[in-house]
This record gives C-alpha cells, structure tokens and sequence, in this order.
C-alpha cells in the first residue's frame, strides 16, 4: 500500500491539472483523458464508458462484494463574479483556488487517493472500484446512469458495480445518509378565451391561481427526521396571449417539488391529480430521495468516528447510484457555484486521511 505522505501531494497535483482544463457538463472529455493517464501512470488497468472512467482494486475477488468509490469531474460554468482566472489553480493563504476546487474536485482526488492507498491491499473484505463520473451538474444520462448500466460489461460475472458506494461532495466530512429527491412539474389550466371588456370567457390565469394557492398552502403529513417535510414551490407562471383585451384560455406553471425519502413521486402526483384542476406533467422521475440506513456498515463506521448523520436538501449522483449510498467529502457545499471557488488544502489532506480511517473499519 502507499504511505498516506505520498498520496496528499499527488493529489494536490491532479487537481490543479483538472482545474487547468475547462470540464463543463457534457464536455469533459479532456479532464477524462487526464485522469485515465493518471491511472495508467500508476500502473492501475482503467476503463471508460464515454467520459466516465474507473478502476479496481488489483485483489478483485468476484465472490465478494464492492464498495464504489465515486465523484465527478465536470463543472458548472464560472459565476460572472470570478474576479480570478477560473482555469488558473492559484494556491494562496493555505486554499486552492479554481473552479471545480471544492465541487468536487476535491472530493474526488481524496477518494482517487484512497483507492490507491488501498489499491493493492490483500485479505479485504470488500473490493473496491473507483470511478470519476460525468455530467453530474445536469444529471445527464451519459453520466452515473450510463456507468451503471455499462459497467456490468466489465465486472467478471457481469454483477452490478456496487453494494453500496461513498459519493463525494462537500459535507465538510459529515455525513449526509439522506437526500431529497427533485420533482419538477409543467401544469396547464386551461380555461376559454373571451373579451375582457365583456366578462366573456374562462381566465385560464384565475384558475391557475386556485391550483397556484393550494400549493402554496398545502403541507404534507409524513415529516422526515433528516430531511423534514416535502417542499413544493412554484417558480413560474405565464401565458401565450400577449394582447390587453383577451381572457387568456391557458396558463402554464412550473413546480419545484423536493421530495422526502417518505414518499415516491407517484404519491405526491396522486395527491396533487386529487387536488388541482391542471394538467400535470413531470420532467422526470429520476432524482429520487435516497437514504442509507442508520445500521448500515459504512454508516455506524462513521459514527464511530464521531460524524454526524443529517439529511442534504441537494440532489447529487447519490441519486442515481440506485444503491445504498453514503454522501461524503471534503470542502463546503456553501462554497460550490460560487466566485472564486476554493478549498483548503487541509480539508483534502484530511479528507484523505478519514476517507481511509472510515473504510478500514468495515475492509479490515
């Protein structure tokens, strides 16, 4: 195995590397290439499902389960209030500047580092599989979703990739077990036009405001623990008619629904189907809430480390692993998306060093 004194300055270099190399979503290609050649420096055989890249350990055992190790590499695009170059890894004052520093490239250099500290291990209980994935930021289907539908082409018995995975994003080395699921609605009210100045007609617009209304005031029953209750907000309202006089015979709305881990998304469109007059049509029904259990190994690991369990409002790949998944890593998700994105060099020297201590105790 590698000393944990190797490994923080090799990844250190990776990141500033990634960071140099524009990475947006769908556009990755790029930062794919360096971290596949960085595997391949390392004598470590890799593969790749379009920009999504991945290794396993070298003791893989087909009859024992795995462990996956994730976090993307692609990037939102620059804040307008960068007043740095965002593509220029500057190290100032103990943090690295750069965008995609803290989300998540810190993240995933830690856990790229703990692959390699484990990579060549003998006797685990678990393998382990690393895997820097893409389009994360747009949820897009050539990321996570094809990895994890491709990569059983490359597993021995062709097995899923995983038993359970540790996604990485910045928790601050907490542990987000749980995470909302994101519903998003297109309603139409439909109405009949009519002349405004002649009360003819149905106003679509009145009655999307009832539907509007409810919403606003509806609460649902079943209240989570770590994610608290189900939050609908509507984000947008329009119409097609432009002219003064004309009773508008639709109003179209969009809903922003964060959904606990109590409910599927098919329960909350029958109780709103039950309760509004519009048409409803969700974008999708991928982003599910997700939860790892309280007694799950990896789970009561980190609480024997002291960490604390709580419930992320944000959606990440945790949502579509479609396994038990713990979110987990170093930097501050108050620091993603923003100017001057950074992360402490100490949060990764850190991170690295809990991400190992944390699966020592359920490898060994």
């Amino acid at each position: 195995m590698k000393e944990i004194s190797e490994l923080y300055p090799m990844a250190i270099s990776l990141l500033k590397d990634l960071i140099s190399i524009p990475s947006f979503s769908r556009d990755e290609d790029k930062t794919a290439d360096i971290i596949q050649e960085f595997l391949v420096g390392q004598n470590i055989t890799c593969h790749r499902i379009k920009n999504n890249v991945f290794a396993y350990n070298e003791s893989f055992d087909s009859a024992k389960p795995t462990i996956l190790l994730n976090s993307h590499h692609d990037t939102v695009k620059p804040n307008p209030g960068y007043t740095r170059d965002p593509f220029t890894p500057i190290t100032e004052d103990g943090k690295l500047y750069g965008l995609g520093s803290n989300d998540a490239g810190g993240c995933l250099v830690s856990l790229l580092a703990t692959f390699l500290y484990y990579h060549d291990a003998k006797g685990l209980k678990y393998n382990i599989c690393f895997a820097a994935t893409a389009e994360e930021e747009v949820s897009g289907a050539n990321g996570m979703e094809v990895f994890m539908k491709e990569s059983v082409l490359y597993h021995p018995l062709g097995q899923h990739i995983g038993d359970f995975a540790i996604i990485g994003e910045p928790t601050k080395m907490q542990m987000a077990v749980a995470e909302k699921g994101l519903l998003v609605l297109d309603c139409i009210a439909r109405g009949q036009a009519g002349h405004a100045a002649r009360e003819e007609g149905i106003n679509a617009l009145y009655l999307a405001l009832e539907d509007i209304i409810w919403i606003k005031n509806h609460r649902f029953d079943k209240v989570s623990p770590f994610l608290g209750p189900v939050k609908m907000t509507v984000t947008s309202i329009f119409t097609e008619n432009k002219a003064h006089n004309v009773v508008p015979d639709t109003c179209s709305f969009i809903v922003d629904i964060r959904v606990n881990e109590l409910y599927t998304f098919d329960e909350i469109l029958d109780i709103l189907h039950q309760n509004l007059a519009s048409e409803i049509k969700p974008r999708s029904k991928r982003l599910r809430s997700s939860m790892i259990p309280e007694n799950h190994p990896i789970t009561i690991a980190g609480t024997n480390m002291g960490k604390t369990m709580y419930g992320s409002p944000t959606t990440s790949d945790k949502a579509l692993v479609g396994i038990p998944a713990l979110k987990i890593g170093p930097g501050d998700s108050a620091r993603s998306h923003t100017a001057d994105e950074y992360i402490y060099l100490n949060e990764i020297e850190q991170g690295i060093a809990e991400y190992i201590t944390l699966l020592e105790k359920v490898l060994i």
